[in-house]
């Protein structure tokens, strides 16, 4: 027989630097994760992206025996897109103003990067979903 999934708890936390306090804690002590075992799975698994410093989401699926899978993706197209930019956050009024630029080729990096979180079904599609965030952002594609 399956286990049953009961509950889903989302967060976002910075690689390998999780810690059983606020607001890591709680979440998983309101579903009945055994915080230190998460923690430390958690920065095992992330590890290798802790230079870069980048928050990661992560889908932590909670079954009736109290067991857990997680699930961590990459980060957010936002993110990745100021990063690549070089700035700090976006335009206010992005119709008007403008953040920064990134290239094409920057452009198709992150979409490769984020195309199995996106809907996507290829590159040129996950790029078109970028290229939207990006001008949300007030981040022009040269």
């Amino acid at each position: 027989m399956a286990k049953k999934a009961v509950k889903k708890v989302k967060l976002a936390i910075p690689a390998g630097k999780a810690t059983p306090a606020p607001p890591i804690g709680p979440a998983l002590g309101q579903a009945g994760i055994n915080i230190g075992t998460f923690t430390k799975q958690f920065n095992d698994a992330t590890k290798a992206q802790m230079a870069s410093g980048e928050t990661l989401p992560v889908v932590i699926t909670v079954y009736d025996d109290r067991s857990y899978d997680f699930v961590v993706r990459q980060p957010s197209a936002s993110a990745l897109l100021l990063k690549a930019a070089g700035v700090e956050k976006g335009a206010g009024k992005h119709m008007e103003k403008k953040a920064g630029y990134i290239t094409k080729a920057k452009l198709k990096e992150i979409a490769e990067r984020k195309l199995p979180d996106t809907n996507a079904n290829d590159v040129e599609g996950a790029m078109q979903i970028i290229a939207g965030a990006a001008k949300s952002l007030g981040i022009d594609i040269k």
